[in-house]
């Protein structure tokens, strides 16, 4: 036979193997859904703590509540700390920090709060590059609480 006419003959053989093999190859599977539950959470509440579907980490609304009472403090800073206390635990359950975080969403019952929240928000941060935030007003919060801060953090190096 004519040289050109096998050459030809194992290309088509050889295109026609690899479209066989992308037809019957099966779709990437999703990424796995993990719950994230922080020791001491209720396990009756019907939510988790976050959910980690991939290298991105949903977390579900917080409020700082004192462990101690289920309410939460008179004392605003202490409100604050353990609100943002619990959102780095859950961070860290989730093998993320808080650098990690891409929005953030804060509501809040009193408004004329946003210069104090944000004197500490900031310091829980080591990176300049503050996450995307909306801080919104809310007639009232569970436990008598100041602060809801529900959040949406994605894994560095993944």
């Amino acid at each position: 036979m004519n040289r050109r006419i096998i050459v030809t003959l194992c290309c088509l053989a050889l295109a026609g193997s690899m479209v066989a093999f992308g037809a019957f190859s099966q779709a990437p599977t999703s990424p796995q859904r993990t719950a994230i539950r922080l020791p001491g959470s209720n396990p009756q509440l019907p939510f988790s703590d976050a959910i980690l579907s991939g290298n991105t980490l949903y977390l579900s609304g917080r409020i700082g509540i004192d462990p101690k009472t289920g309410q939460a403090p008179a004392d605003v800073d202490t409100e604050i700390h353990l609100l943002l206390d619990g959102v780095k635990a859950t961070l860290a359950g989730g093998g993320s920090t808080m650098d990690d975080l891409v929005y953030v969403q804060i509501s809040c019952t009193d408004l004329s709060l946003f210069d104090k929240f944000n004197a500490i928000y900031r310091t829980y941060f080591t990176t300049k590059d503050l996450p995307a935030r909306e801080f919104v007003g809310a007639a009232t919060l569970l436990r008598g609480g100041h602060f809801e801060l529900q959040s949406i953090a994605v894994r560095h190096g993944q």
